[in-house]
């Protein structure tokens, strides 16, 4: 996957924006909440990070390139070192999730005004 695949994926949930944040990182949100995070590390293979189930994390750790994200790994997030860590279709999967589990704890009346039914 490329980083624009990538964010053409994120972008292209329900009720999602993007900001820069902490230098040049693309940071993907729902409600205001981030769910997937693009480093910029000046390279080819930036580095993604998003937030994933308790069983997924698990599992996810365990797979070569991925590990438990900086400052983010108690929320359950993993960090992919570069996007050619998993398949496409399962970073785009893994995305849904993200913004699946990120979404669902937001107050029902934003949830409702970003998501439609």
């Amino acid at each position: 996957m490329t980083p624009a695949a990538f964010e053409k994926a994120a972008l292209a949930l329900p009720g999602v924006t993007m900001t820069i944040q902490w230098g040049a990182d693309r940071v993907y949100k729902v409600g205001g909440k981030m769910f997937a995070v693009r480093g910029d590390n000046g390279g080819v293979r930036p580095p993604v990070s998003f937030k994933v189930s308790d069983l997924s994390f698990e599992l996810l750790i365990k797979k070569k390139g991925v590990i438990p994200a900086p400052y983010m790994a108690r929320a359950k997030w993993v960090m992919l070192e570069h996007l050619r860590v998993l398949p496409d279709e399962e970073i785009r999967a893994r995305l849904a999730e993200a913004h699946r589990l990120v979404a669902e704890k937001l107050p029902k009346k934003i949830r409702d005004a970003l998501i439609p039914a």
